[in-house]
């Protein structure tokens, strides 16, 4: 369901803030009336919110990040009005049609010092299948009408915050994930163009196993001798060169395998596919084993998940900036 929410005072905004969202810390930028408003909903793991807010800031502090770990990316696409966004030792001005993503794990800074309207997506790391080391290169970074794809998807992320009260049901959860999707492209694209240069030879040749793997997963027969095969090496030298990334290879395979599992056992659309169908998809094809490796990875088997989507003891998408599941009752911030 499409929820609004609205706020007609500053202390009704931190109230909001302060019970809807993981801890912030939210401060006036400039005395006067204020009043803020939030659009949004959940489909599957992926929050949409639209903030239409006075000028403010809010901080995710150490002390906040620590005392309450999440693990989501939140991106911020530009509306209207102006935005300073500040983490991992960057800063970046977000003009209206910019994009930009930061991680809730650990600290930032968002300010706005005029009204201003924005689109944020909020999704758990494990959606965007990227390294969180090559994520972490291009937090707090603009990208605008200058980066190629940049400038093709935030039209269609514009359309898509128009369409927040009408997104529902399967076709807005597939469409969720799809965004993500893209937005993963995006990043990828960003962070070969900023540091794909500045990488060692060995930085790079992890990354080209990794996207090897990636575009194999569904072979069953790839393993760490395959593709130390593909790429002209020894497998012990293939096991030195991933000792870098804190994955073993047969286990970036596995995960890999039963993230994409994952996603397709929660698409509405692939509700009809039965469950061994999926695993084999994926390079999983004994429905006995692939069941064990998803019991053991996410404590559910693959039935169970399609059934009831997260388990209970996985932090999804939870409340946390601009992105929660709104459910502070408008009548709590009357005033």
């Amino acid at each position: 369901m499409y929820e609004i929410q609205h706020a007609d005072s500053f202390a009704a905004w931190r109230s909001l803030i302060s019970s809807s969202f993981v801890p912030l810390e939210t401060e006036r930028v400039q005395p006067g009336p204020f009043s803020g408003r939030l659009g949004g909903r959940v489909l599957r793991d992926v929050g949409l919110t639209r903030v239409e807010a006075g000028p403010h800031t809010v901080r995710r502090t150490p002390a906040l990040a620590a005392a309450a770990p999440s693990s989501s990316y939140k991106l911020n696409l530009q509306l209207n009005g102006h935005g300073l966004l500040l983490q991992d030792g960057r800063e970046t001005v977000l003009r209206p049609g910019d994009l930009a993503i930061y991680d809730t794990r650990r600290p930032y800074t968002l300010t706005f010092d005029g009204d201003f309207e924005t689109l944020v997506l909020m999704f758990p790391h494990r959606l965007l299948g990227l390294a969180a080391e090559d994520v972490r290169q291009v937090t707090a970074v603009r990208m605008d009408a200058g980066q190629r794809l940049g400038r093709a998807v935030a039209p269609f992320l514009n359309q898509i915050a128009a369409m927040l009260p009408e997104l529902e049901g399967p076709v807005g959860e597939r469409l969720a994930l799809n965004v993500v999707d893209l937005v993963g492209t995006v990043l990828t694209d960003e962070f070969y163009s900023r540091a794909g240069q500045g990488m060692d030879e060995n930085a790079r040749a992890v990354r080209r196993v990794q996207q090897y793997i990636d575009v194999h997963l569904p072979d069953p027969a790839l393993d760490p001798g395959a593709v130390a095969a593909a790429h002209f090496m020894s497998i012990r030298t293939l096991h030195k060169l991933f000792a870098t990334t804190g994955h073993t290879v047969a286990g970036w395979i596995r995960e890999r395998r039963l993230e994409h599992c994952r996603r397709d056992l929660a698409d509405p659309l692939h509700a009809d596919v039965p469950v061994g169908a999926i695993g084999a998809r994926w390079g999983l094809p004994d429905a006995s084993h692939f069941s064990r490796l998803f019991r053991a990875a996410y404590g559910v088997s693959p039935a169970q998940y399609r059934r009831h989507g997260e388990d209970p003891a996985h932090d999804g998408v939870a409340a946390e900036g601009a992105t929660a599941r709104i459910s502070v009752p408008v009548t709590a911030l009357a005033g």
